[in-house]
């Protein structure tokens, strides 16, 4: 944003009563970070940075190297509408992007790894559109106030009539507005004390700094309301866990159209849409440690639950890996698009999104050539069918996923040497945590069996 248009929303915020800006980044694992500053250092922040110790952060830089300085993307800024102007503490917050002292992006910001996949994409003449969609479980707290998966409703898809969090969803819809996200639905999920509320579709900066702002901003709303919202993807044992299915085409700048659409094709696909496709399946496990990256992840990952295993595609078939989306009646087949189901939303989304467009981009730049759909429910499928039918299955733990992806070079490469190094760091030293835990499970199992 030009210099000018800085000073403008600044001079704006101060006569609205902003006091405080809170400058937002992700660290490698997507969690949220902010620098509080007052709104009369904005200015020079807009201008020259504002800097911070990066060696606290997870994946950033180590002690030695630690000063780092964020640079605000002023097209983010918004009110935060829980701490609104009209009260002594207005505040404003602005995403931004991490720089080093010598002035270049850094490359281990999860912001910088998704622009350069939104570059990639541009340079050969696509803007990368995406929707996530986001599921959350609501919960109680116990007796003790301590965060424990109790759902606060018994209700079912769709149910309204038993469903408590009608208010809190609206509440939520609201917030998200005031930070210019556009709602399209909100809704109860399967699952007691399950939802889902989704926004409009954008281009993948855009969207991923929404899918943050959208996470950070129904935490705030549930706690007003007594309630924990969680993004655990399977925080309840023998009921649907929560996805992100990520929703994603080209639209061709040259032709200004959507470059995923034609009619001519049985599924509404173009030549260019089935080579992204071939690429997100081709790289599928790869990449799933990313989509799904903590051990409470692969819990979700199992048969019988919605969630994809097996590497896929159709359109009715929602156990398979990409799902094709029938367009509404009365719609342009400009909203062909595909629907990647794997994803869960404790993923960070700029990685996340980076690492599906290097793969549909790889399938693209390499004519990959799609399979044949698969219709049929694969969890009704016995084993030597799968087998005869030569279809793939994703990793079933984080460690077999981290295996994976060292293996890719075109997801490694996406990632970047510095947030490669630093995810496998952390990702392992999860799975070395948890593979050494003795669960109730397990003592309930063979403590007296054996």
């Amino acid at each position: 944003m030009a210099e000018a248009g800085a000073l403008a929303i600044i001079k704006k915020a101060q006569a609205d009563g902003i006091r405080f800006i809170q400058l937002q980044f992700t660290d490698v694992l997507g969690i949220v970070k902010a620098v509080t500053i007052p709104i009369h250092q904005l200015e020079s922040s807009v201008k020259h940075g504002t800097w911070f110790d990066g060696s606290s952060i997870e994946g950033f830089t180590r002690i030695a190297e630690s000063d780092q300085y964020l640079m605000p993307d002023m097209s983010t800024f918004a009110e935060i509408p829980w701490q609104p102007a009209s009260g002594p503490r207005g505040t404003a917050r602005i995403i931004c992007d991490v720089f080093t002292p010598r002035g270049e992006p850094f490359v281990g910001d999860p912001r910088f790894v998704l622009r350069r996949q939104v570059e990639r994409a541009r340079k050969l003449g696509f803007i990368v559109n995406m929707g996530p969609e986001l599921e959350f479980f609501l919960f109680n707290r116990d007796a003790n106030g301590k965060v424990a998966p109790l759902p606060h409703d018994l209700a079912g898809y769709f149910d309204f009539s038993t469903d408590l969090a009608q208010e809190v969803r609206q509440d939520m819809v609201d917030a998200l507005e005031a930070f210019g996200i556009k709602v399209e639905a909100a809704h109860h999920e399967v699952a007691a004390g399950q939802h889902e509320i989704d926004f409009e579709y954008s281009d993948a900066l855009r969207t991923a700094d929404n899918a943050v702002t959208f996470k950070f901003a129904l935490k705030a709303i549930a706690q007003q309301h007594g309630l924990y919202a969680t993004f655990m993807p399977k925080p309840i044992f023998g009921i649907n866990g929560s996805g992100m299915h990520t929703h994603q085409s080209l639209y061709s700048i040259a032709d200004k159209r959507n470059a995923f659409a034609d009619p001519a094709n049985k599924y509404g696909l173009s030549d260019l849409a089935r080579s992204y496709m071939a690429g997100i399946l081709a790289h599928a496990r790869s990449m799933v440690a990313v989509l799904a990256p903590t051990v409470n992840s692969y819990k979700r990952l199992v048969p019988g639950y919605e969630a994809p295993t097996y590497i896929t595609w159709g359109r009715t078939n929602r156990s398979a890996l990409i799902r094709v989306p029938m367009i509404s009646p009365g719609k342009s087949i400009e909203g062909t698009r595909a629907e990647v189901r794997c994803p869960d939303p404790s993923s960070n989304a700029y990685l996340a999104f980076a690492v599906m467009i290097a793969a549909g981009l790889d399938g693209v730049e390499n004519g990959l050539t799609l399979s044949d759909p698969v219709e049929e429910s694969l969890f009704e499928m016995d084993a030597a069918r799968v087998t005869e039918r030569g279809i793939k299955e994703l990793p079933g733990t984080l460690g077999d996923a981290l295996e994976e992806l060292k293996s890719d070079p075109v997801i490694c490469d996406a990632l970047g040497e510095h947030v490669l190094e630093h995810y496998l760091d952390a990702k392992q030293a999860e799975w070395d945590e948890y593979r050494a835990q003795v669960t109730q499970w397990e003592l309930d199992r063979y403590l007296e069996a054996f």
